[in-house]
């Protein structure tokens, strides 16, 4: 798969380049505004997604497209996506600040000052739109593989670089992204998504209830992840009776797993109260010999935020 990123400062017309070299190279071009139509499509609405979560996102929908198409991206941040596939090339655009002026005043018809306040807001959005998305990240000249000024080139000859480029790297004989490769790319992104709590529409998706720990919502994403279905505490064992037959004590565990018939408790409380919930379960096993519950510690679920990267304070 050719994946051709097209990014540029504010005023140098790169969106007007990418739709040029989408035309030259007979490819599907991704902008802004259809990446944030596709994850609503996808997803849901962006403003119910958290914006880390973006490039994640961002990775399984262009996967899926790259199966088919070859693709131009001019969607902010782009360029930090797939790095590690072959098919990568990525083309920024610069221009001294009189000229991103001069072009916005032209496009949109404005006087200078309005034009410098505007161009300003979009050189601070943009900026803060990356920060949203992947945190930290200077903009290191290195990551581009061609970096062109729009004060020496127009955007025709600028489209010619990149074509040619294109060419020289024979980036379109590559062929498409394989199934294989797009599978592989999608367990990674849903393992990733896990974290915070999205579920791709094509998983098992459950109602969901109010969680009595944020350990328990976690344990629930990673079942989900898992295609496993399960049910949130929908059984109580009484444990203790009066002379009368009234129960005096209970056992509510936290999740069952219907496709195995096991019943999951979640310890991650104080040490000191898991005396108490183990003398519980010992009283559960003795009198309901035929229910199979499996007990995860606070080590356990520690274990799994650790191995799926998953936050730490869920565990505590």
């Amino acid at each position: 798969m050719a994946f051709i990123s097209v990014s540029g400062e504010p005023g140098c017309r790169h969106e007007e380049l990418a739709r040029i070299i989408t035309q030259r190279l007979s490819c599907e071009q991704v902008n802004e505004a259809r990446m944030c139509e596709l994850i609503t499509a996808e997803f849901g609405s962006p403003s119910d997604i958290p914006e880390k979560a973006w490039a994640h996102l961002a990775t399984s929908i262009l996967a899926k497209l790259g199966v088919q198409h070859h693709l131009i991206i001019s969607s902010t941040g782009s360029e930090l996506l797939f790095r590690n596939l072959p098919g990568v090339f990525r083309a920024h655009v610069v221009a001294p600040e009189q000229r991103r002026l001069g072009n916005l005043m032209i496009d949109r018809r404005l006087e200078r000052p309005e034009a410098k306040v505007i161009l300003h807001q979009m050189d601070v959005e943009q900026v803060a739109t990356r920060k949203r998305r992947f945190g930290s990240i200077g903009r290191r000249i290195e990551i581009y593989d061609l970096v062109m000024n729009a004060e020496a080139l127009a955007t025709e000859q600028m489209a010619e670089v990149v074509d040619a480029a294109v060419k020289a790297k024979a980036l379109l004989e590559l062929g498409l992204l394989s199934a294989a490769a797009e599978a592989q790319i999608q367990f990674q992104v849903r393992l990733k998504l896990a974290r915070y709590g999205i579920v791709p529409p094509d998983r098992v998706t459950l109602t969901r209830k109010e969680f009595g720990h944020p350990s328990e919502e976690v344990f629930a994403n990673l079942l989900d992840f898992y295609r496993i279905a399960w049910d949130y505490e929908p059984r109580s064992f009484a444990l203790q009776w009066d002379k009368d037959g009234k129960v005096l004590e209970a056992f509510t565990p936290d999740f069952y797993l219907p496709e195995f018939d096991l019943y999951v408790e979640l310890t991650t409380m104080k040490q000191a109260n898991v005396t108490r919930k183990n003398r519980k379960i010992r009283l559960l096993r003795a009198i309901y010999p035929h229910v199979n519950i499996q007990v995860f510690y606070q080590k356990d679920v520690q274990d799994l935020v650790i191995k799926y990267g998953l936050p730490e304070r869920l565990a505590q």
